[in-house]
């Protein structure tokens, strides 16, 4: 049931703020996008799966190297307004609504996969991991891009009970150690990585998803009551008594099947 609850906060969460998805600068102008096809270098007979889609950006950087994309997300109310937003665009994205957790195609049926800024909103990432090297071809290729969790396991409960008050839709971010485990139990071997710190423009980000004034409060205090090593870390910055940004890990991997 709490797995389903999950589930369908996201929807509502994601469903109601769909357009902010695609012009977020965070999702849209990210370092990471040109690099997809750099580190896949997928060909015109490919069909590559985008996996939880949100604004749409991994299938946009996407279409004009590969021969289909099958753009997915659990989300109906988002997939429709990326569909809107890339259709007049782009005639060989086709959209799926999907559960990353189930996902609906045969096994080996895709050359390369991606799921980008995504997994932390998954319940049970490793039935995500499970499902994407199920639906890999033998030899296909997979990225995986999310905000991670430091390894300090002080440092990760602060990371995740953050999220968690500013998006109830939050699941967890991992380690990169656990996402490693994950990748090697289900045979995807890590060929390539890379580590980037990402800043928050704390009021854009926490006004993205948070449903009143009081959770942006409730957030910020959150923030502001951090110890001196946790602020240190996060490079939490005030001005005037109030939070302007934070700055917290992503990982890029890339994984052969």
């Amino acid at each position: 049931m709490m797995e389903e609850h999950l589930k369908e906060k996201v929807k509502s969460v994601f469903g109601k703020n769909a357009d902010k998805y695609v012009t977020s600068d965070i999702h849209a102008k990210g370092d990471d996008l040109p690099l997809l096809a750099e580190w896949l270098e997928p060909q015109k007979t490919w069909v590559v799966l985008d996996i939880a889609t949100g604004g749409g950006h991994v299938s946009k950087a996407l279409a004009p190297h590969a021969g289909t994309v099958i753009s997915t997300d659990l989300t109906e109310a988002m997939l429709e307004n990326t569909a809107r937003h890339l259709k007049e665009e782009y005639d060989n994205i086709l959209y799926v609504i999907a559960d990353a957790e189930s996902l609906p195609f045969l096994p080996e049926s895709f050359d390369a996969a991606v799921c980008r800024i995504a997994p932390h909103h998954f319940p049970h990432p490793e039935k995500f991991i499970r499902e994407t090297a199920r639906v890999l071809k033998t030899g296909g290729k997979f990225i995986l891009i999310d905000n991670v969790a430091p390894e300090e396991n002080e440092w990760a409960l602060f990371m995740n009970a953050t999220e968690k008050l500013r998006d109830t839709s939050h699941a967890r971010c991992l380690s990169k150690n656990e996402w490693r485990q994950l990748l090697q139990e289900n045979n995807l071997k890590e060929i390539q990585s890379l580590d980037r710190k990402k800043t928050f423009q704390y009021p854009a980000w926490v006004r993205r998803t948070a449903e009143s004034e009081e959770q942006v409060r409730r957030v910020e205090k959150h923030l502001l009551g951090a110890d001196a090593a946790v602020q240190e870390y996060f490079q939490i910055d005030v001005e005037n008594g109030e939070v302007r940004t934070f700055v917290i890990d992503e990982w890029m991997v890339m994984a052969q099947k």
